[in-house]
């Protein structure tokens, strides 16, 4: 049975790839971000019930040694994701792709596609290709936003059914990149590269966190592999998402959110390189 982890659901968001969209937040990561700004959904539950106590309306109960949540009874407190050790979420819910789809069906007048992003999305991967498959034949449009922690390139069935790849390109330096995320970003620069080759690049990000990452050599090296697609007038677009210490962990708290004045230096330099549609979050 084809199942996965899903944190959340947005029925209907207008940031998340062109249009309306239904977007699945699924659970599981496999970076550690120290800036993540939804760090609950890096690690899955191992049923360990610190979360059972901090619930004040029972949605979190321990039932033969397994956390349980009800959603109807939750009151969005998050109470138990500040108890969980682990940066986990007990608020999942595992689905497969026939209920998945069944929720696409009922959005369907209102929406022009979907995206399933994460945690990292492609750890669920015969969830997403049996989701994607069924989107496509509703007639809708499929995306994913992924860390590119993912051989896209060996992947055979998933990519024709995809229209296209947001890719998180969280730093260009190799060292610096796994000081951030525990992984190397190997992996991930290929992907910029195969992606934008095969036409499946939707957009690029980069968050950029001053003072903590060489934010300028990334953006200089994302564009300098990037400028020859542009020219050919590829639409790949450049998302400049600026930190901001909000639902962080305690080391990056202190962080302060890039000035007005360093994001457009970085948004000059994208623009230069010949990026059309460079914005700035």
């Amino acid at each position: 049975m084809i199942a996965a982890l899903v944190n959340r659901i947005l029925p209907f968001s207008s940031v998340d790839g062109p249009g309306n969209r239904t977007v699945f937040f699924l659970q599981g990561c496999n970076f550690n971000c120290g800036y993540c700004h939804n760090p609950e959904t890096i690690h899955v539950c191992n049923n360990c019930g610190a979360c059972v106590s901090a619930c004040p309306t029972g949605a979190i109960r321990l039932v033969e040694g397994k956390v349980t949540y009800q959603r109807s009874v939750c009151c969005a407190c998050d109470a138990c994701l500040r108890a969980c050790p682990r940066d986990a979420s007990p608020k999942v819910d595992v689905m497969q792709p026939e209920q998945a789809l069944g929720i696409l069906s009922g959005n369907l007048p209102f929406i022009r596609g979907i995206t399933v992003s994460g945690g990292e999305c492609t750890l669920q991967r015969d969830f997403v290709l049996a989701l994607f498959r069924g989107a496509k034949h509703m007639g809708l449009g499929t995306l994913l936003d992924s860390n590119g922690n993912y051989d896209f390139e060996q992947d055979e069935e998933l990519l024709p059914v995809c229209d296209g790849v947001m890719l998180d390109v969280k730093c260009a330096d190799p060292d610096a990149h796994r000081t951030l995320t525990g992984q190397s970003n190997e992996l991930v620069l290929k992907n910029l590269a195969f992606l934008a080759s095969v036409g499946k690049l939707e957009e690029v990000r980069t968050v950029v966190v001053p003072g903590v990452l060489p934010n300028e050599d990334t953006v200089r090296q994302v564009c300098a592999g990037l400028a020859p697609y542009w020219a050919a007038g590829a639409p790949i677009g450049y998302k400049l998402i600026r930190f901001r210490p909000l639902g962080v962990r305690e080391g990056f708290r202190s962080v302060p959110v890039p000035n007005d004045e360093s994001m457009e230096h970085l948004r000059g330099i994208a623009l230069q390189a010949g990026c059309a549609n460079v914005s700035i979050l």
